[in-house]
């Protein structure tokens, strides 16, 4: 539920327009949690927007993660093509969004495997990229604080006179801390830390580069992939198109003919 007074306009303007996204564009994306309904409740003395989602039976990324802490490498990859190919949509349709906080509890596991299908969930976090906020350097960040640390990338914890501006490379971030927590266990940076940790020692903003763990083993193409997810200047770092023609992903994904996505091939996805 998300509270509504006199004073919240603006951000009652963004959860309309989050409200409309969902409605539009989730209900037809196989890779998201569709929106089944909408509807306004009345709880005196302020009204809260409630929406309605469809049933995943499965559970989330982080429940597996907590039973079986990792997870095998050609795994690991179907899901986190499963994540690039719907943050490609989120960038091809107009207004382009950011979800902002991709994290192992907002991708649902389908059947509760980790070599079936995802979707995405919770887009209560997201930004909406219009003309009227976005340029070519990004946007700028009005939500600081906000969000999961762990997974978040080191330009939302500049502090300034002016915003630090994101673009969809916050997202490219949080797959690359995804992929490398479901290969090795742990988080990349700041895993055994709290998030006021996190942040009164600036861990995010240290983190220059990835270290990687001598076990288990992964290809180092697997590492080098996480290193471009992860690198610390954002000029450095590829966005979310650059991501989806990378070359450790695009042998293993095809291009389907009637939906346009980049999905697993079969022959991993039946790992």
């Amino acid at each position: 539920f998300v509270p509504i007074s006199s004073v919240q306009v603006p951000r009652c303007v963004h959860i309309q327009l989050l409200i409309l996204f969902s409605c539009v564009y989730l209900c037809v994306y196989p890779l998201c949690v569709r929106v089944c309904n909408r509807v306004c409740v009345s709880l005196r003395p302020s009204r809260r927007f409630c929406t309605v989602l469809e049933f995943c039976e499965g559970n989330d990324l982080d429940f597996y993660l907590k039973q079986n802490k990792l997870m095998s490498e050609k795994e690991a990859r179907s899901i986190v093509m499963q994540i690039v190919s719907a943050l490609r949509y989120l960038n091809e349709i107009k207004p382009p969004i950011i979800h902002y906080d991709l994290k192992p509890g907002n991708i649902l596991l389908v059947d509760g495997t980790a070599c079936g299908e995802i979707k995405i969930t919770d887009f209560g976090l997201s930004k909406i990229m219009d003309d009227d906020n976005y340029g070519v350097d990004g946007m700028d960040l009005t939500s600081q604080g906000a969000g999961t640390y762990w997974y978040l990338p080191p330009e939302c914890f500049v502090v300034g006179k002016e915003p630090p501006k994101i673009s969809n490379k916050v997202d490219v971030w949080s797959v690359g801390v995804i992929f490398f927590q479901c290969l090795y266990g742990r988080k990349p940076f700041g895993h055994n830390q709290s998030q006021q940790d996190i942040l009164q020692e600036n861990t995010i903003l240290k983190a220059t580069e990835v270290q990687f763990p001598a076990k288990p083993q992964a290809t180092t193409e697997a590492k080098a992939f996480i290193r471009r997810c992860l690198a610390y200047r954002k000029e450095d770092r590829f966005d979310v198109h650059q991501l989806c023609s990378d070359s450790y992903l695009l042998p293993h994904m095809r291009r389907s003919t009637s939906s346009g996505t980049l999905q697993p091939s079969s022959s991993l996805a039946t790992y």
